[in-house]
């Protein structure tokens, strides 16, 4: 299986529309296999051993059978990056045709993020605003700022550790989204979710697949939404199949970041607030046209093998994944 994926990889760099979280780029490793295409593409920064549940999400996507879907489309929310040019607001906001829930990174800036979530209110009055703060708030910031911010649906990963978050949850009535708090959990199955939060967010790569993610979700018992990790077209239908194959979903989810990007290697696009689920192929004129550097691709097959050897393979042998 190594030498197949190695043998079809493509690598990409897809230019984003903003800075995200201080990414202007992504690059994504694609390989295709029986069942289709997958892809691989943790953050540059990430261990190999970090990176292990990546490289099995791809590789779910193009050599295993996965849960059969229930929907044929999944409502996404508007993602808005810590920007704060009312035009650029604006413009992000037109980019996700049709969606009726907003979700908006705050956590570095007190009056920017209050500025921000105001443009989107004016721009967007009927939306459902829900905040993402990745972590960055101690439990008495994130008390304050709930106090102030007015009706949310909800606020994701408002602090970084579970003690923190049971504490916020007895001193707030907004619902708790947890996402780091799973999906950079050693076991995500051990983590004690009990007066901490909500909702339960779903990352397909991250958590090690479709299959591996609906376990997850069926051990916590709790109502979830799936995002995404600013994958190209090809992550993001894999995130697609597990939001239409998720039991109960009650919530848009954030798998519209597609419209983030400059550039993508296919086209899934929002229509009336949602996305069709369905296979994607990249374009061959996209995967040469934002191909990486000989260089890159080296380093690319060689994180590949690093992320075999530190663990991947003794679990695709235990799934019986094969070619």
């Amino acid at each position: 299986m190594l030498d197949s994926i190695l043998g079809s990889l493509k690598v990409v760099t897809l230019a984003t529309k903003t800075d995200f979280r201080s990414v202007t780029s992504r690059e994504i490793a694609l390989f295709e296999g029986p069942m289709g295409w997958g892809e691989f593409s943790p953050f540059l920064e990430y261990s190999y051993e970090e990176s292990i549940p990546w490289l099995l999400s791809g590789i779910e996507a193009a050599f295993a059978r996965i849960p059969t879907s229930i929907r044929n489309a999944i409502e996404v929310n508007a993602t808005m990056p810590a920007i704060n040019n009312p035009i650029e607001i604006a413009e992000i906001l037109a980019a996700f045709a049709g969606a009726k829930v907003i979700k908006i990174k705050v956590g570095e800036d007190l009056t920017s993020d209050f500025a921000r979530i105001a443009c989107v209110r004016e721009l967007r009055p009927e939306a459902k605003i829900r905040l993402d703060v990745n972590g960055l708030w101690n439990v008495d910031e994130a008390e304050e700022f709930l106090k102030q911010v007015g009706d949310i649906e909800y606020v994701e990963q408002p602090c970084s550790t579970i003690e923190e978050l049971r504490e916020l949850k007895l001193r707030t009535g907004v619902k708790i989204a947890g996402d780091e708090v799973i999906r950079k959990a050693k076991d995500p199955l051990s983590v004690d979710l009990a007066g901490a939060i909500d909702v339960l967010m779903l990352k397909v790569a991250p958590l090690g697949g479709i299959s591996r993610a609906l376990e997850i979700a069926n051990h916590h018992q709790l109502p979830v939404a799936v995002s995404s990790a600013l994958e190209s077209a090809v992550g993001i239908s894999h995130g697609l199949k597990l939001a239409a194959a998720v039991s109960k979903l009650d919530f848009a989810c954030g798998l519209g970041t597609g419209a983030l990007l400059a550039v993508d290697v296919a086209h899934l696009p929002i229509v009336n607030g949602s996305i069709e689920v369905k296979d994607v192929i990249p374009d061959s004129t996209a995967l040469a046209k934002y191909a990486v550097s000989n260089e890159r691709l080296n380093w690319w097959r060689n994180r590949i093998r690093k992320v075999w050897e530190a663990g991947a393979h003794s679990i695709i042998q235990e799934k019986g994944w094969s070619l």
